[in-house]
């Protein structure tokens, strides 16, 4: 993981994400998926973790697959594709209800956390995946984004489907689909992919996780348990989940804390 993906924990629990593999744009590679996969196991075993903020280094937040790595994999099964998977064995389910390139995607919804994406020069394929797998995301305007499989005669496979559904037209993201047609962040907003289009989109999407770090992490996190049910809960299903979260949380000391530090116009402590 260490020369694909950084973890850097800073004050009030928040996890900077950074891909790191700037010579090749942060372009998916089998090392580059091993490292990222490596990474959200770890960050769902954080403890104290409040919020994820992910970004990529250098030039771009991720180019999508590294067409290089294409046939090869870095290790010694040489029959493996880039995402690492055999090409006869990508229906297998690795990494929960994924396989091991979805995860890479899917994987940031399954972090307790909120987890914020900050993206700036390109965002293609595999790495506009990964972007939509963020529950908030941040866009410069500029940045280059594209569902680019059908360029090279592929499915989008990388949890994208599940992913913009609900987010975009059902029209649009066909024809985005069909002719992999590049589009710039502020197009990206407007067609619902992104939540904020800026022009510094790390430091607004740090900005924004210092503010959801201090509110209490155990609604936070029953929040996004609730968001993550809700593509496929029934409306009785989600009624019936809001009780039973919030019966979990009404009187206990973070919930209290939380009441008390507005009250107080301070600072809130909360406890793991």
């Amino acid at each position: 993981m260490k020369d694909r993906v950084s973890i850097t924990m800073l004050d009030d629990g928040i996890a900077d994400v950074r891909f790191i593999r700037t010579d090749k744009m942060n372009a998916l590679d089998p090392a580059m998926f091993d490292g990222i996969n490596e990474a959200i196991a770890q960050l769902k075993e954080t403890k104290g973790l409040r919020v994820v903020v992910v970004s990529g280094e250098g030039r771009a937040f991720c180019a999508g697959l590294d067409l290089s790595s294409l046939g090869s994999d870095s290790g010694s099964d040489k029959s493996k594709s880039v995402t690492g998977s055999k090409a006869s064995t990508l229906a297998e389910r690795t990494h929960g209800i994924a396989n091991r390139a979805q995860h890479v995607a899917w994987g940031w919804r399954e972090i307790p956390a909120p987890v914020i994406a900050a993206a700036h020069g390109v965002a293609f394929g595999g790495g506009f995946q990964i972007l939509s797998g963020a529950d908030i995301r941040f866009v410069h305007p500029d940045t280059r984004c594209a569902i680019m499989e059908l360029k090279w005669g592929l499915v989008p496979d990388m949890a994208g489907f599940p992913l913009w559904r609900g987010n975009v037209r059902d029209d649009v993201l066909r024809e985005l689909t069909y002719t992999n047609r590049i589009f710039n962040g502020a197009e990206a907003k407007h067609m619902g992919f992104a939540t904020h289009v800026s022009d510094t989109p790390l430091e607004d999407a740090m900005a924004l996780a210092t503010q959801i770090a201090n509110k209490n992490p155990d609604a936070i996190q029953a929040s996004k348990r609730i968001f993550n049910m809700m593509q496929d809960a029934t409306d009785a299903e989600l009624l019936q989940a809001e009780s039973d979260e919030q019966d979990k949380i009404i009187r206990t000391p973070n919930q209290m804390e939380a009441v008390f530090a507005e009250m107080q116009k301070r600072k809130p402590s909360f406890a793991d």
